[in-house]
This record gives C-alpha cells, sequence and structure tokens, in this order.
C-alpha cells in the first residue's frame, strides 16, 4: 500500500532533519492519510479509500464527495478515484 493520498496525490516529501548543533540528517515527511468511507450521492453507495487529513477536509467544504471528484483534476487522482468519478459522470448524464 503505498503512502500517497487517493484523491490529492499528496505523498512523502524530504527534507533534514537539523540539530541543535545544526547537524543536518535526511528525513522523510509523511502525509497524515486516513482510511475513511466516502458516500457517493449519485450513486448511493460508500466508497473506501485512504486519503490525507487535509483531503477529508476539502471533500467536507466543498459539500461532499461527488462535488470533490467534479472539480479534481484527473492527473491527481488514483484509478479508483478516476473510476468512481467517471461513474459519477455517467450517473449524472443519464438522469
Amino acid at each position: 500500500m503505498s503512502r500517497r493520498c487517493e484523491l490529492t496525490g499528496k505523498g512523502p516529501m524530504s527534507g533534514n532533519n537539523v540539530s541543535h548543533a545544526n547537524n543536518k540528517t535526511k528525513r522523510r515527511f509523511l502525509p497524515n492519510l486516513n482510511d475513511v468511507s466516502l458516500q457517493s450521492e449519485t450513486l448511493g453507495r460508500a466508497f473506501k479509500m485512504r486519503i490525507s487529513a487535509a483531503a477529508l477536509r476539502t471533500v467536507d467544504h466543498r459539500g461532499g464527495l461527488d462535488r470533490f471528484l467534479a472539480k479534481a483534476k484527473d492527473s491527481e487522482l488514483s484509478a479508483n478515484a478516476l473510476k468512481i468519478k467517471k461513474d459519477i459522470q455517467k450517473a449524472q448524464a443519464s438522469a
């Protein structure tokens, strides 16, 4: 399982630990990933995803998974999220 957010594409970053003596050693900053179930209003079912806490706040701010995916760039989404986005678009087009 990769350490990458399925909705925003946020992943590990690298940097330095800096000691009091100003010694620098490499370190990794990992994203705050959570396993959540997000409800799609259009499809009427829940999807399990591994997303960052920042992405979860953004989903709530935009008004749900359907609206978040409508605005999201396809390049940032995982394959699973891209499939959900296409299914939502099909359902909205037929309704």
